[in-house]
């Protein structure tokens, strides 16, 4: 473990070149939850900031705090997540940050803003800006990056009878497994594996590592707060509760995540094309959670193409286009008729905005059958090389497991 400690010293203080998550670690000792990692760095400064003319995030920091950032190693990860299907272990989140908020306490600054709700034909949004405040979610997106292995997933696919390579324009990872299985310990080494038959998965479903577990968490939670307090405003404002169906049961049951798709966005020239979540193994309303961390990338929405008319009758109504310039720590979270009706995208970034610093989109969803855990491992992971970033360089370098 002395090794993986060592080795990761070199990772992570390189990797955060400003006001590194060590010094703002080391500001806040006393508050051991996930509450002081999501404070803002002007509450934990304790002396004359100094001055910097660096675009990072130094501004604001103690100056004794930024001296013995790289010698300290009490801030480092004590804590990996390890499993047979991780190339290499994944940290949790550092000592002082790594615990979720006791479920039973009602007290936190968790989420940083309240939910907007955004609605239109067919549009169910609930805004947070932002979720995370932006100062924190900042170190979280170089802790992230630093620490998760990534994928660049090439394939193929037949387009009017001719086949097409594609390689994804971004960096991907995953990790869940969908409601038929779930993970238990392992008779022969203990390591958590899928309680189905051997060969049940094309795919080695791997657990969430307890870094992105402890978000998964908090998101979770989140969507449980602000629903209740839109149940009690209905009920403050004379509405009577209408009576629950099997569409409301199954929104509550899609708002407790069993997979989590991570993409890294390296600069303004990596995307995503418009599409929609509407895969079956989703189920018929699902709710999907979406938070962003790094640079600020447009997240744009529009209305599917209405069938053509067969009658006579008025075209239904279709909801204006809509652009959300998503920054870092702001969660968009999707549900009901949405994915059925609408696409989304992050188009390219071109000219002086095509160098952004690069962008972390983490999803949380809810995959129903087999179907979805093969889906998301076949074109998250595949069957190629396994990338880690490079701090020196400062990009995603392939990684070799190292001989013992």
């Amino acid at each position: 473990m002395y090794s993986i400690r060592s080795k990761y010293r070199a990772i992570y203080t390189a990797s955060i070149n400003s006001c590194s998550l060590s010094a703002y670690i080391m500001s806040n000792k006393r508050t051991r939850t996930i509450d002081s990692f999501f404070m803002t760095s002007s509450s934990l400064a304790t002396k004359k900031p100094r001055t910097s003319t660096n675009s990072g995030f130094e501004e604001g920091c103690d100056e004794t705090i930024l001296k013995k950032r790289d010698n300290d190693t009490d801030n480092l990860p004590t804590n990996y997540s390890s499993h047979p299907t991780y190339p290499f272990p994944i940290p949790h989140l550092p000592s002082s940050i790594s615990h979720v908020p006791n479920p039973s306490t009602t007290t936190t600054t968790f989420p940083s803003s309240h939910g907007r709700p955004i609605t239109d034909t067919d549009l169910d949004l609930l805004y947070f800006e932002p979720f995370i405040p932006r100062p924190a979610s900042r170190h979280l997106f170089e802790f992230l990056r630093a620490s998760l292995p990534f994928y660049r997933v090439e394939y193929d696919i037949s387009r009017s009878g001719s086949k097409q390579h594609i390689r994804t324009p971004r960096w991907t990872t995953v990790f869940g497994l969908d409601d038929t299985s779930r993970f238990v310990a392992s008779t022969i080494d203990g390591s958590l594996v899928p309680n189905c038959a051997p060969g049940s998965y094309r795919a080695s479903p791997r657990p969430l590592p307890q870094c992105l577990e402890d978000l998964r968490v908090a998101v979770e939670r989140a969507l449980a707060g602000a629903k209740e307090k839109g149940s009690r405003q209905g009920t403050e404002d004379g509405e009577e509760e209408p009576k629950r169906g099997d569409a409301e049961e199954e929104k509550d049951e899609d708002a407790k995540f069993n997979f989590c798709l991570v993409n890294y966005y390296a600069s303004g020239a990596d995307s995503i094309s418009f599409h929609s979540d509407d895969e079956r193994f989703l189920g018929a309303s699902p709710t999907i959670a979406s938070l962003s961390l790094g640079a600020t990338r447009d997240f744009l929405m529009k209305h599917k193409p209405l069938l053509p008319q067969t009658t006579a009758a008025p075209s239904p109504a279709v909801g204006k286009p809509l652009k959300l310039p998503l920054a870092t720590g702001d969660m968009v979270v999707m549900r009901g008729a949405t994915q059925a009706n609408w696409l989304h995208a992050v188009p390219k970034r071109s000219r002086r905005n095509a160098r952004d610093g690069g962008r972390i989109n983490i999803t949380f969803r809810r995959a129903r059958v087999k179907a979805g855990t093969e889906n998301y491992y076949n074109y998250n992971v595949g069957a190629g090389p396994v990338y880690r970033w490079d701090a020196v360089d400062q990009e995603m370098k392939p990684w070799t497991k190292e001989k013992p």
